[in-house]
């Protein structure tokens, strides 16, 4: 009597091709994606007419249409806010700051704001707005 040895099975198939896959596609996002401080209220800023890109990394200040603030995605009184914004100017003083105000929001509740940061020693200030449509 002959025995036969059961037919060799193929390799199976190994996970490491689709590890590599997922590993670019995390990459990919991470590097696409806006890592920016959201807000912790509503926001939508103001629609421009022209302009240009706006600069990423430094500070955020958002002000809601009902004029509170928020630094950096923290809603923060006036105080606060402007507390914190010095304690970041005292570590990294050329810091660009980013006012983003909603689009509701009345100017009395920006234009002292912008001078109060100013007065910090804050270097540079972005005004975020929406790009118009052509």
């Amino acid at each position: 009597m002959k025995l036969r040895r059961p037919p060799r099975r193929g390799q199976p198939e190994t996970i490491i091709a689709l590890i590599d896959v997922v590993f670019f596609l995390l990459v990919f996002f991470l590097l696409i994606g806006r890592m920016d401080a959201t807000a912790p209220f509503d926001m939508a800023p103001p629609t421009a007419l022209g302009g240009t890109e706006m600069p990423g990394g430094g500070a955020t200040v958002s002000i809601s249409a009902q004029g509170a603030l928020a630094l950096n995605g923290a809603a923060l009184d006036r105080k606060d806010t402007l507390r914190g914004l010095a304690l970041l100017l005292e570590n990294t003083p050329d810091l660009l700051i980013r006012i983003n105000a909603h689009r509701d929001s009345e100017l009395r509740n920006v234009l002292p704001l912008v001078g109060e940061i100013e007065a910090l020693g804050a270097r540079d200030i972005v005004l975020v707005v929406t790009p118009g449509l052509p």
